[in-house]
């Protein structure tokens, strides 16, 4: 394949990023906690006039200003003479901060009205309201953290279960960038030593041996390779693994969910079609979180809403990672049951009703059975799970997991270095390597944020909560 080839300036994306990037210098405030009733609510102020506005609202045996740094003071939030509340006011000076910049914390009651207007007052002090994400944004600005740690703080947010938190501790931490600082750093030493040879042919500067030289890009692409393979498992941890309980009416599914969640959550009844819609809810299996999607019941019907509750059976069906697929042992079996899974599918055969007589029907088929009545074997049920996602290697075990973000920029990048190894291969003129090492690098980028691509930042900062 013919490419042309462009040179840029030189000058490396990630020092472009640098010296573009500035520190906003307008100060922010927000509301930090959930909204509601508690007992604390933490109101952040964070800019080079955050202290400035404390000293103005604060009224304590000292300043804001004479605070020392990563200390607590009590005092009271007042508006005039007017008392807010009676608060606990920390100082946190930058750069040794969240956000980089001078930071101020203040702690009061959690109740709706007088956490807004501590807010309140903060903006009439000449604050402006933050917008979501802004804080973690400022950090990512000012170095405290790249991209990938700032999508880590909303992973821990969000995170279900101990595996979801651990791994978003991981990348909080700086794993996942530092495992793309190493394959960036190798690309880099071969553009170098690649342009080297092509810019000063003068010096001699011979580049690599092929053989050396496609042995180093080749680590680069076997490290994106092992990231990439972690992105159904960061899929799981963030998302949960989807699992569609699904069979014929009246064989138990609603029952079933019922028992894995341990309460009452989808309407019982002996009457066929009872459920109509898909009911979705999460479980914590071992670790793993699961979203479990009872379904409308397979038959024919002349009902239109039930019609419209199967297709979406259908549709919840193709986007599943596990299938349970739920029988009544008791009658006979369904029209087009199958022992072989002819789908590419993880499925699991459950026989409901154990505790009624099994039809002759079901004498040799390799199912488990369980009784969503008394419990019993859905013990074994849990431990067919589990070994069914550990044959697809959709178990969660990597501490370092990738996004699709990251997953769609180590594509591109992988792609490219391809791209670069076919040129070796053929011995092409090393320009198009050094083209296709380029491409690569500014993909890297992007995921941690070097690249200062900021469609890509406001997307992502605008996914968090205001204060955060």
């Amino acid at each position: 394949m013919h490419r042309s080839v462009e040179r840029d300036s030189g000058e490396p994306a990630s020092v472009k990023a640098s010296s573009e990037r500035t520190v906003v210098g307008d100060t922010i405030a927000a509301i930090s906690t959930p909204a509601g009733e508690g007992a604390i609510a933490i109101v952040r102020i964070s800019g080079e006039a955050a202290i400035a506005v404390a000293d103005r609202i604060f009224r304590g045996n000292e300043k804001p200003s004479e605070i020392p740094s990563q200390t607590q003071r009590r005092g009271e939030i007042v508006e005039s003479e007017r008392v807010i509340d009676q608060v606990m006011l920390s100082v946190h000076r930058g750069p040794a901060s969240y956000t980089g910049e001078d930071l101020v914390e203040i702690s009061c009651h959690g109740g709706v009205l007088v956490t807004a207007q501590v807010l309140a007052v903060c903006l009439a002090a000449g604050a402006r309201a933050a917008r979501p994400g802004e804080f973690t944004e400022r950090a990512f600005l000012n170095g405290k953290m790249d991209l990938t740690q700032a999508e880590a703080v909303m992973d821990l947010i969000r995170a279900r279960t101990d595996l979801a938190l651990r791994s978003a501790h991981e990348q909080l931490e700086g794993r996942l960038g530092e495992k793309i600082g190493t394959i960036r750093a190798e690309l880099v030493q071969l553009l170098a030593h690649i342009e080297a040879a092509i810019d000063f042919p003068e010096e001699g500067i011979a580049p690599d041996e092929g053989a050396q030289l496609g042995a180093r890009l080749e680590s680069a692409r076997e490290q994106m390779g092992a990231l990439l393979a972690t992105a159904n498992q960061g899929r799981i941890l963030r998302e949960g693994l989807r699992a569609v309980i699904y069979g014929p009416t009246n064989a138990g599914k609603s029952s079933l969910l019922n028992r894995l969640l341990g309460y009452e959550r989808a309407i019982v009844n002996e009457k066929p079609g009872t459920t109509r819609d898909t009911i979705e809810e999460i479980i914590n299996l071992r670790g793993i979180p699961i979203r479990l999607l009872d379904t409308a019941g397979l038959r024919e019907s002349a009902d239109e809403i039930e019609r419209e509750g199967m297709a979406r059976t259908e549709k919840s069906l193709a986007g599943a990672d596990l299938l349970l697929q739920v029988l009544d042992r008791s009658v006979a079996k369904p029209a087009g049951f199958s022992d072989n899974n002819s789908t590419e599918q993880t499925r699991i055969v459950l026989l409901n009703k154990s505790d009624l007589p099994e039809h002759p029907d079901w004498r040799n088929v390799d199912a488990l059975r369980i009784c969503c009545i008394s419990a019993n074997g859905l013990q074994g049920l849990e431990e067919a799970i589990i070994a069914k996602i550990s044959e697809k290697h959709l178990r969660p075990e990597s501490g370092v997991a990738i996004n699709a973000r990251h997953r769609d920029c180590l594509r591109r990048a992988l792609t490219s270095c391809d791209l670069a190894s076919g040129t070796l291969e053929n011995g092409l003129a090393p320009e198009y390597m050094a083209v296709d090492l380029r491409a690569a690098l500014l993909a890297l980028d992007e995921i941690t944020g070097a690249a200062n691509a900021e469609e890509i930042r406001d997307v992502l900062f605008a996914q968090f909560c205001i204060g955060k």
